[in-house]
């Protein structure tokens, strides 16, 4: 680990980087150029005296997950996110299951702020929420392993699959498997699909059975309704668009036309998360 380099490659891009091109206010009151550190930490979902030991060149090795974090919170390109982890002597996480998720799609997010979006991996990990898809679906920005990963979560946490109506059920947990068997096929042999099947197997009858039916199905625009606890159904069409490198995908919702979502939509974005119930 290169403590003095890695500090100055922070600090550098931390300075350079304009409070709106995260969607934070500006301020009144500024001192230094670009982020703050506090912002920087807040963004990445670390302590504050955390992220100024590493700029102080006198923090412990950060972990991948906390790299991961960083490379997402000072908006990195897949060049600089791979640099962040050389000099922290952490090898780079391989570009067939990457989840890095570059500034663009992150400008875009920060810009579709009445409409909800989302970024997930191939294999169906949230790596990043807008407001919006946060208030109808949750926060997943604090979990971490498969406490992230909508097949996990689907077929082995019960409450899950409650913000949806029973009669969508099955159609969604076909989806699920045939869209990871889609990966599978994909990215043949990779340590992090293989061990995600495996547990989905081992952990669910379920899956074991639809996994056994062979089905694939490729991640075209679909219908999704879902239950919210404050404002009823939402009849949404979620339509989703590849990064460049075809393993994250830019999910955005909006109404089903001739529905009451979009005024379901606008509500909630003007009652936030004051009485939201997760």
């Amino acid at each position: 680990m290169n403590r003095d380099e890695l500090a100055d490659f922070l600090r550098r891009h931390r300075e350079a980087l304009q409070p709106a091109a995260v969607g934070l206010p500006e301020g009144p009151r500024r001192r230094t150029p670009g982020l703050r550190r506090d912002e920087v930490a807040m963004l990445a979902g670390m302590s504050t005296d955390y992220y100024t030991r590493l700029e102080q060149a006198r923090g412990p090795r950060p972990s991948t997950q906390v790299l991961a974090a960083l490379a997402r919170a000072l908006r990195f390109t897949d060049n600089e996110r791979d640099h962040l982890y050389y000099l922290a002597g952490q090898q780079p996480p391989a570009r067939g299951g990457d989840t890095h998720v570059g500034p663009g799609i992150l400008h875009v997010l920060t810009k579709l702020d009445d409409t909800p979006a989302c970024v997930v991996s191939d294999l169906g990990e949230f790596l990043v929420q807008n407001r919006m898809h946060t208030l109808i679906s949750g926060d997943y920005s604090q979990r971490r392993g498969l406490d992230r990963c909508v097949p996990w979560l689907w077929f082995t946490s019960p409450p899950e699959r409650e913000k949806f109506p029973v009669e969508d059920w099955d159609t969604m947990a076909r989806n699920h498997v045939a869209g990871l068997r889609a990966t599978a096929a994909a990215r043949s042999g990779d340590a992090d699909v293989t061990e995600l099947v495996a547990r989905l197997r081992s952990a669910s009858v379920e899956f074991e059975a639809l996994w056994g039916e062979h089905e694939i199905r490729d991640r075209s625009g679909h219908n999704k309704r879902m239950i919210h606890p404050e404002v009823g159904l939402l009849d949404l069409v979620c339509e989703p668009l590849l990064t460049p490198s075809a393993t994250r995908r830019l999910l955005v919702y909006y109404p089903k036309p001739g529905t009451d979502t979009q005024e379901k939509l606008d509500l909630l974005r003007v009652i936030g998360t004051q009485t939201l119930t997760l």
